[in-house]
């Protein structure tokens, strides 16, 4: 290995620590969100579950998917609104007046260039769009888990209180499903703003969601 190579970690660090933070926190979640849904079961006199059929509940999938899908919509949002949207003095957004380099066209002929922007046409169509569309998909999927998971769980509670279930038609119009999508929303989209806005006049140096330390707070972009 040459000296001035970096290790793998080093290269895929910040993947890496949040992959795993990920994971760590998706397990604590799941192992705390079973020990919560025992004790609510034993309350309306339910059985309890064991840890592994836990995964495949209603519970599980509406709150962890509760969560996805708000991550993604922020995300999705974000990467499309700012292309056109700016905020005068934020490290989140593009130059007022200045064109950006990713404004520019793909130059196919760049020998390190992606397949799709070599071919061009519908491949390269799809390709320039493909970070919004992955996170919109990714959201679409996010929504229906939390939508399934949620309606499991809610009919898993009629039935024990002896009442009827719902038709996922009816369950839509309960306020519960709509109550924990808009508290997650809302949310996300108060971290955006705050990070858009707080990046206008703080600083982070080393970081690269920051503008240097000695920029000026009108100015705008890193």
């Amino acid at each position: 290995m040459k000296k001035e190579e970096k290790s793998f970690f080093y290269r895929n660090s910040l993947s890496i620590v949040f992959v795993s933070l990920f994971f760590l926190a998706l397990a604590a979640q799941a192992f705390f969100g079973w020990k919560e849904h025992n004790q609510e079961l034993n309350d309306l006199g339910g059985q309890q579950m064991a840890f592994f059929p836990y995964l495949e509940s209603g519970h599980f999938f509406a709150a962890t998917f509760e969560n996805f899908q708000s991550e993604f919509l922020q995300m999705a949002l974000y990467v499309i609104l700012t292309i056109s949207l700016r905020q005068i003095g934020s490290a989140e957004s593009k130059d007022i007046v200045k064109p950006e380099e990713v404004d520019r066209e793909p130059d196919p002929t760049k020998p390190d260039a992606p397949r799709a922007v070599k071919r061009g046409g519908w491949r390269l169509l799809v390709y320039q769009n493909s970070l919004a569309l992955a996170f919109i998909l990714l959201f679409i999927i996010s929504w229906a888990g939390h939508l399934y998971g949620s309606f499991a769980d809610y009919n898993q509670e009629q039935v024990l209180k002896n009442l009827p279930a719902k038709t996922l038609t009816e369950f839509m119009k309960e306020p519960l499903f709509w109550f924990e999508t808009f508290q997650n929303w809302q949310s996300e989209f108060l971290s955006v703003a705050s990070i858009v806005i707080l990046t206008i006049f703080l600083r982070q140096k080393g970081s690269p969601e920051s503008k240097p330390v000695d920029a000026g707070h009108m100015e705008t972009g890193k």
